[in-house]
């Protein structure tokens, strides 16, 4: 049986939108009330601060009514609540506009901003931080860049349009280019394509590493300029996989400046972020023949990135 959809008319809160948990169906019921069901189904948060949550009005029913602690469960029903972390990292910086008409708003994100709520941010990523600077609920990113990379992002304003915008992006119907700063390498006969296979470490799940294997991961790279030891490349992939870039210039033995992860692990990916290294990783320019109404689409960023200021590590 298919599921129903959430409710649309649950409004978003602070920039978050609701999350929805539905009670399964169950004879006899084990859960004696609402309380009981969330504390033991999402454990993320214990029994308090869910029977907090519950007395300040933060869960509500599909009728956008706050829901009691004594309630008792009814198979069947949807419960909605607004993700919240206490003490969530300030990233630095602010989200900056680019472009905006009636179907996309194209925002250049700082370092250290997630697209998306997760982890330990929620109110402090991109979309909540737009939804809450442009009243709009609906907007919703076409596509996501890892959360220490700065650059475009682009949304989509209008719901209608989401589904012809979102397989532009899956059909891989769009040019993207990114520069990054990593150890200069005068040696190399440039430009290079980098066409390796690319799978999740087995060791550290939050890793990527070049294997054996046809290859699933292409990139285009091209050296702009050298500053002393260090030089700034153009990367333009051809794919889109997760850190594809970063193990790319890796496998070059070009680190990017300021990585976490490669070629070693600095710092967890729960760890605290030290802001005054960020990688050197730019999302700078996007295009794409717009599905919905045909004209030629490119938006160039307006960050640039900075000279580190320590050699590379030899």
């Amino acid at each position: 049986m298919a599921h129903r959809p959430k409710n649309p008319a649950i409004p978003t809160r602070d920039g978050v939108s609701p999350s929805c948990v539905a009670v399964p169906h169950r004879k006899p019921m084990p859960w004696a009330s609402v309380l009981d069901f969330l504390a033991e189904r999402l454990p993320a948060l214990d029994r308090g601060a869910w029977a907090a949550r519950l007395s300040a009005g933060l869960v509500v029913d599909d009728s956008a009514q706050p829901v009691n602690a004594t309630r008792p469960c009814e198979a069947g029903e949807r419960l909605y609540y607004w993700r919240a972390v206490d003490n969530e990292p300030q990233p630095p910086g602010e989200p900056v506009v680019r472009f905006a008409d009636d179907r996309l708003l194209v925002v250049d994100k700082p370092a250290f901003w997630p697209v998306t709520p997760g982890g330990r941010y929620a109110r402090q990523s991109l979309m909540a931080w737009l939804k809450r600077h442009t009243g709009e609920p609906d907007l919703n990113p076409l596509h996501r860049i890892d959360r220490e990379t700065r650059g475009l992002v682009v949304f989509n304003r209008r719901p209608a349009d989401r589904n012809a915008y979102h397989a532009l992006f899956r059909d891989r119907a769009v040019h993207k280019v990114y520069e990054a700063i990593a150890p200069r390498d005068d040696a190399r006969a440039w430009p290079v394509v980098r066409r390796t296979r690319l799978e999740e470490d087995v060791e550290a799940f939050f890793r990527m590493v070049e294997t054996d294997g046809p290859p699933n991961s292409e990139t285009l790279i091209e050296p702009l300029e050298a500053h002393g030891p260090w030089a700034r490349y153009r990367l333009t992939p051809l794919t889109g996989k997760r850190h594809q870039l970063r193990v790319h210039l890796l496998g070059l033995g070009l680190p990017i400046a300021g990585d976490q992860f490669y070629p070693r692990v600095r710092r967890g990916p729960d760890d605290p972020d030290d802001h005054h290294t960020p990688l050197r990783l730019l999302a700078q320019a996007i295009g794409f023949t717009d599905p919905v109404t045909g004209e030629p689409r490119h938006f160039t960023s307006g960050l640039a990135l900075d000279w580190p200021d320590a050699p590379p590590e030899g």
